[in-house]
This record gives structure tokens, sequence and C-alpha cells, in this order.
């Protein structure tokens, strides 16, 4: 998610509730291995595209929520923060459907 003082994340986790962690780029898997960020590589090879469905290739499990996504003191946190994917650290609030702030961002 885009640092954004003007719009707040309100920390509801709806974002990371939209099979994100499919859409890692090259850069990011290329950062990841430099890292040694195994846990990491390991999700995003498990999950694979069926149609419009995210699955896990271990379980064939729906995989819908960003197993990066925790849940403590009554907000969502992203326990990989520092080294989310693109699309995560490019996510305005407010920027998408998605978002109960959807519509509500500052213009410009």
């Amino acid at each position: 998610m885009a640092d954004n003082p003007d719009t707040p994340c309100l920390r509801c986790g709806t974002c990371c509730m939209a099979n994100m962690v499919a859409d890692a780029d090259p850069d990011d898997l290329a950062r990841w291995r430099r890292e040694g960020r195994d846990d990491i590589l390991r999700v995003w090879h498990d999950a694979l595209w069926v149609g419009d469905r995210l699955l896990s290739v271990t379980t064939g499990m729906a995989i819908r929520d960003c197993p990066f996504l925790d849940f403590r003191d009554g907000v969502f946190a992203c326990t990989i923060y520092e080294t989310r994917p693109r699309v995560c650290r490019d996510f305005e609030p407010g920027s998408s459907a998605i978002c109960p702030l959807g519509g509500k961002r500052p213009p410009g």
C-alpha cells in the first residue's frame, strides 16, 4: 500500500482479501530470491489461477485471503510489509471500488 497521508488506510484488510498474492511481478520475485524469502516464494508458487479462481496447487482449495495478512488488536496488518509486492506497495486507499474509502480520496 502506498503511504498517503491524505487518505489513511483503515486497516480493514479488504484489499488484501482480493487474490493479491497472485500478482507478484518479476521484480518482486527477483527481490524475494535475493532476500532469501523462500517463505514468500513457496506461497507464490503454490498459487494457480484456474478460470477466475485462485487455487492452492497443494490442497486444491480456493485461496481467498493473502496468507501474509494478520489480524491483531482489531486491525489487519501485513506480515511482509517491508518486502510486499509492487501491487500492494502501489495500492492507494480509496483508489478502488473494493476499498471502503472508494471514491472518497481527494483529487490529484
